[in-house]
């Protein structure tokens, strides 16, 4: 034995006033014999947060070194002979189970001490590390090698529910334990009833905030707070990729290991997913495949179904054509999220395009109102946005089908011209490929390429005075008759009703006189006959989606210029702007005295006055 003076539950001072050689003492006490159970009790109260480090520590290694052979802690079958009142041993039998029953309230007591201090904000990294471990050997070993998902069920509840920000644990989990195929089974199970309990918790609040306000607020608040760290917890596990018949998952746990743990670690051994086993009870691939595919469907849909906030609502819609949706089991089940999500407007629109198209073009979703809700979204801000990129890739892909109505590409075609003229000319480069695009696509828009105003020729002045009404628009007897009237309606959101086949692109005309250099150069190619398709060939938008003012600088700065233009005069000029600038104009001060010469220009003195009034204003 030790010579270290034993510590009785009668002698020992409270808990705050141990020193760490008393801990150590209870400890090696605790694991020497049996007749020092009672120092059990007193080593609990030790791991928690507000104890010391080395203390926790300790006591961590001792009671973990107890119960790690004592697991799973049952308490045996009584027999016949004890239900009847038989006297053969009925007595022990009692006490082994009043025994056991005991052990397995400390056992849970620890676990809870344990799940504590793993999700409190003041604990070290390290300590916390081991309490993980801890925890998840438990869970590997406290059900006979299966997975002990009531620990782990407490642990993730710890973590969703901690009113402080649990990234160290979720980050450590992560990087050691979600690879593993069962931890993210019951990790989606985990996370799908605690996502019902906070709708639950939430709807709760919504009624109790009209008596007690406070109260409601203050559940508002921590139901916000929980999907943060549901969050950061679903997508942080790795997808489940396809699995054939040759695959190899890890597992953490395994009915193989035994009672006591006693066989070799988990992460040192694979399960090879083969054919249809039932003698060894090993899951095919598909069937492995076919639950994670469930379980991830369930867990996703009970988050999706939560009030988020405005940050992890866009976050989600980012990611979650990528992340979720190739998961699924069924895709579809999110097409009510989708189109709600598309219906806001503005950047959420945005976000949610990706998945929505996804589910159109793969998954025979029918959504009437796309298009519409599609032009809607064409707005100058949509150019400076910070996904814009990827709507303008997804903008083309869903104008590419040969089957698009005239009006519908006519209305898109019209819309992105009327947008170049007020977009930065990043913006104006993608229009044009846009267009370009949809000229080659769609032949039977090219008739807004030229377009002659209704066979009136304005070469006749009378007409045209007629029509005019001597410059008074309104005049006009009808509108659709007047010269440079365009029918297209700018304002219009439903681009059935924009009259854009009565119009013509005009704007990219003007495009050609663009003061940024790269735009009047590529609407050059809007020149070519674009309905010979043989002859051309369609402009990747990812080219320029992605463009901005340092981009285009780039370029500029890249090209290799053959001819330089100079500005030089073969002779001194006499004036600012020469004549031919502004041709049918005159700059000639008439004074109403008429003191002008006989070709009607001032004379000197008065050329004089004209220019002393100017000095003086």
């Amino acid at each position: 034995m030790d010579s270290t003076p034993s510590p009785t539950s009668s002698s020992l001072p409270a808990a705050a006033k141990y020193k760490l050689k008393d801990v150590k003492a209870l400890g090696r006490q605790l694991l020497a014999s049996t007749s020092h159970i009672n120092n059990l009790p007193l080593l609990l109260p030790l791991i928690s947060p507000s104890s010391p480090p080395s203390f926790a520590l300790e006591s961590l290694l001792s009671l973990h070194s107890f119960f790690a052979p004592l697991l799973p802690l049952r308490a045996p079958p009584r027999t016949s002979g004890a239900r009847d009142g038989g006297v053969g041993g009925s007595a022990e039998e009692d006490a082994e189970s009043v025994y056991l029953a005991w052990l397995r309230s400390r056992f849970d007591e620890f676990v809870t001490a344990l799940v504590a201090v793993a999700v409190a904000g003041d604990t070290e990294e390290t300590l916390r590390e081991i309490v993980l471990d801890t925890i998840m050997e438990f869970v590997k070993i406290g059900k006979r090698g299966k997975f002990q998902s009531s620990i782990y069920n407490q642990l993730m509840r710890a973590i969703v529910n901690s009113p402080i920000a649990s990234d160290f644990a979720v980050e450590y989990l992560f990087s050691k334990y979600f690879k593993y195929i069962d931890v993210q089974y019951f990790t989606y199970i985990s996370l799908e009833k605690l996502c019902k309990n906070l709708q639950e918790t939430y709807l709760s609040g919504e009624e109790v905030t009209g008596g007690d306000g406070k109260k409601g607020n203050q559940s508002k608040a921590s139901v916000e707070h929980s999907i943060y760290n549901v969050h950061h917890i679903i997508s942080k596990i790795p997808p489940l990729d396809d699995v054939n018949e040759e695959s190899a998952h890890e597992m953490w746990c395994h009915p193989d290991a035994g009672d006591n743990g006693n066989s070799k670690p988990s992460n040192e051994k694979k399960v090879q997913l083969k054919g249809e086993n039932h003698d060894s009870g090993v899951l095919s691939a598909a069937k492995v495949l076919k639950k994670m595919k469930l379980k991830f469907t369930k867990a996703w849909f009970a988050f999706l179904r939560l009030p988020l906030p405005l940050d992890v609502y866009k976050e989600i819609l980012v990611t979650l054509h990528q992340r979720v949706l190739a998961h699924m089991s069924n895709p579809l089940m999110l097409c009510d999220f989708l189109t709600r999500s598309y219906d806001i407007g503005g950047v959420v629109s945005v976000m949610a395009l990706s998945s929505l198209f996804i589910l159109m073009t793969e998954h025979g979703l029918e959504y009437p109102d796309f298009y519409r809700k599609l032009y809607a979204l064409l707005q100058p801000s949509i150019f400076i946005a910070k996904h814009r990129a990827k709507f303008f890739e997804l903008l083309d892909s869903c104008l590419k089908s040969p089957l698009l109505p005239a009006y519908l590409a006519a209305a898109f075609t019209k819309k992105l011209s009327r947008l170049a003229l007020s977009v930065p000319p990043p913006g104006a480069l993608i229009i044009i490929a846009l267009i370009h695009n949809l000229l080659r696509r769609h032949p039977s828009i090219n008739c807004l390429v030229h377009r002659e105003d209704g066979g009136i020729d304005f070469k006749d002045h009378s007409k045209a005075d007629e029509i005019f009404g001597n410059g008074n628009v309104s005049s006009s007897p009808d509108c659709s008759e007047r010269f440079g009237f365009d029918h297209f309606q700018a304002d219009e959101v439903n681009p059935i009703k924009a009259s854009a086949m009565k119009s013509s692109l005009w704007e990219i005309d003007a495009l050609r006189h663009h003061y940024c250099p790269p735009v009047s150069r590529f609407v050059l190619s809007l020149e070519n006959d674009l309905t010979v398709r043989a002859k051309t060939t369609e402009i990747n938008v990812k080219d320029f989606s992605s463009g901005s003012y340092g981009t285009i600088f780039g370029n500029e700065m890249r090209r290799r210029v053959k001819q330089v233009p100079l500005a030089f005069y073969k002779a001194t000029p006499a004036t600012l702007f020469s004549d031919s600038d502004f041709a049918g104009w005159t700059f000639e001060a008439i004074r109403s005295d008429g003191n002008t010469d006989a070709d009607g220009r001032p004379t000197e003195e008065n050329d004089k006055a004209t220019k002393r009034l100017r000095v003086e204003s």
